[in-house]
């Protein structure tokens, strides 16, 4: 079967109605296979999606590129937002700017390890989508919930004990969580009352606002 959505100009294309951003650091050998999977799921759900790669320079930025344009050329919905390590680093503020290069009505955010399973998508997005939520995240605590791999002790402890201590500001069963979806609403509100680019739990930050 044919790839499940064709790469268009923006001029001529239908706008999707949702932007997957994926902030990337050396990532080039899980971009084709999450892309697949994505657009898998996606397509099997009747999402029109877009997919960005919100790619640091980094020793895998070249590879990452070649694997982006050749999933474009096979009609991926797929493009890549590049960063020189000159113009900034981390991971908040890559996710920043891949939202505001992103062409959806709602934004999602997911990381490109795989430890997100790009299949969650859909039913991460649902809520958001629906215009039942302003906010949603992929929970890895509640029923079905978890990562793709297993996590150290000193790693699960770690994240535990973070989590505990940022309950209390979201009301969310996994405010750490990097897998979160939000309207451009949302996005916007949290963007007037100031949101912090530097560090890497942005799902959080735009959470509390």
């Amino acid at each position: 079967k044919g790839p499940p959505t064709r790469g268009m100009p923006a001029s001529t294309a239908t706008l999707p109605e949702l932007s997957v951003v994926v902030p990337a650091y050396d990532e080039a050998p899980n971009i084709a296979p999450l892309t697949r999977r994505l657009f898998a799921a996606t397509r099997k759900a009747g999402l029109n999606v877009e997919l960005l790669i919100a790619d640091d320079e980094s020793p895998g930025s070249v590879e990452t590129a070649s694997q982006v344009a050749m999933l474009a050329a096979q009609g991926f919905n797929v493009r890549l937002q590049s960063r020189k390590r000159s113009e900034g680093r981390g991971l908040s503020s890559a996710v920043l700017l891949g939202f505001a290069a992103a062409s959806g009505r709602v934004v999602l955010c997911m990381d490109a390890d795989l430890q997100h399973e790009p299949e969650a998508v859909p039913d991460v997005a649902a809520s958001v989508l629906a215009g039942t939520a302003d906010f949603a995240v992929g929970s890895r605590n509640m029923g079905g919930g978890g990562v793709g791999f297993e996590w150290s002790l000193l790693r699960r402890i770690i994240s535990q004990g973070a989590t505990l201590l940022a309950v209390p500001l979201s009301g969310s069963s996994d405010p750490m969580s990097g897998f979160f979806c939000l309207s451009r609403e949302t996005l916007a509100r949290g963007a007037g009352t100031g949101i912090n680019a530097r560090g890497f739990k942005i799902g959080l930050e735009l959470m509390v606002r």
